[in-house]
């Protein structure tokens, strides 16, 4: 029997926890919640689920963790599923509108044969040996969080440091920004911007993070995140989705766009338009004393409007000296409880993705780190840094 479902059926003790853990490859920007959730979702999920020796067996162990990611994934969706509006605010008029949305998205130009596939991808870049490292970088393992610990409150002088190093994610997305033209690979796109970080005397947090290859993140049309640069060149018409991260002076700043190369359909403008709207509405809601479900809701609220699909599995999070840290804020329609309180920083990251469903179904890719649509619908982010203030909020990368 392979060793993985021996451990998943023998040790009565692991917690649904314990086993997400072992299938999560890590995230960079957008935090993956399958190791997230995790008090409120053992609260109604005490039973351990048993996997069939019978029925598994026959498996390889590439397969054998597919099939017990799909169920996990599955599960998961099904426990936000019951916390959500979406029964209140997507009606069977905007479910018909989805389908047929994609339906025309596909008339224009997409072909579906043409999916994103990876290509090669270039050695490591190299780091001076002058630059900071994050610890995890040094060999200190990366801290798994769960969903009750305690949201850091950043003090003054923490503040003034998150505003430094967000301006300078703000400055690096924009040049990265500039880059994004048609016949350019995103390596291309990667080595320039790691030099640009670098010349600012700073370290781009994704290198190096949980093993992740490269400087940024580049996921271009139905690629949802952690899209890994390679080779491929961008196309004209090609939405392109850049996360970018630097960590200086001890702090991380985060931060993502979506750009279009050249010419781009009219599906795909509604599409950046939305995923933009979603955010500025979702930073809307935050103050001190709000409820962090007020952000979910507000995203989800845009995304019905527009007739596409949210990520439940993935989400904003803490950020501070730790790259991923509480709270994790969950970027669709939710009834978690946790309050707001002046001085904590988080990231707001809403993925919208056409689809047929107001769940946009996904796959990782063998590289454990590319999340692509299952249907081949395009997405697009945006993301900003936000610290809550007496008054309400403040933008640290904009």
């Amino acid at each position: 029997m392979n060793k993985i479902l021996k451990n998943i059926i023998n040790t009565n003790k692991s917690s649904i926890n314990d086993v997400f853990k072992s299938f999560n490859s890590g995230s960079t920007s957008v935090s993956y919640i399958n190791n997230k959730i995790i008090k409120s979702y053992n609260v109604q999920h005490q039973q351990q689920r048993n996997y069939s020796t019978s029925e598994y067996d026959h498996l390889s162990p590439k397969k054998l963790k597919e099939k017990i990611l799909e169920n996990d994934t599955e599960e998961i969706r099904n426990f936000v599923k019951e916390q959500t509006l979406t029964k209140k605010t997507a009606s069977p008029l905007e479910e018909m509108n989805r389908k047929q949305r994609r339906q025309m998205t596909q008339k224009l130009y997409r072909n579906p044969a043409n999916l994103i596939r990876g290509g090669m991808i270039s050695p490591k870049p190299l780091i001076p040996t002058h630059i900071q490292k994050p610890k995890y970088v040094l060999g200190e393992p990366v801290i798994e969080f769960e969903m009750d610990d305690p949201i850091e409150i950043h003090t003054p002088e923490s503040i003034e440091q998150m505003r430094v190093v967000g301006k300078m994610a703000k400055e690096v997305l924009e040049y990265a920004g500039t880059l994004v033209r048609t016949g350019i690979t995103t390596d291309e796109i990667d080595k320039l911007v790691h030099e640009d970080i670098i010349k600012r005397g700073g370290y781009p947090s994704p290198l190096g993070y949980k093993g992740f290859p490269k400087s940024i993140c580049t996921s271009v049309n139905e690629v949802i995140c952690h899209g890994i640069p390679d080779d491929r060149p961008l196309e004209f018409g090609d939405i392109i989705k850049i996360d970018i991260t630097v960590y200086y002076n001890g702090y991380h700043g985060d931060t993502c766009a979506t750009f279009p190369v050249g010419g781009i359909d009219s599906a795909s403008k509604r599409l950046i338009e939305a995923t933009e709207k979603a955010l500025y509405a979702a930073i809307g809601e935050v103050k001190d004393g709000a409820l962090f479900n007020k952000i979910g809701k507000k995203i989800q609220l845009v995304a019905n409007k527009y007739s596409l699909g949210v990520t439940p599995e993935f989400t904003g999070h803490g950020i501070g000296q730790l790259f991923h840290a509480p709270p994790f804020v969950f970027q669709c329609a939710n009834e978690f409880d946790s309050v707001m309180k002046e001085g904590m920083i988080f990231t707001i990251e809403p993925v919208l993705v056409e689809s047929t469903s107001p769940y946009a179904e996904w796959k990782m890719w063998d590289d454990n780190w590319t999340v692509s649509s299952k249907e081949g619908g395009w997405s697009a982010q945006f993301e900003h840094t936000v610290l809550v203030t007496k008054d309400g909020y403040e933008i640290l990368t904009k």
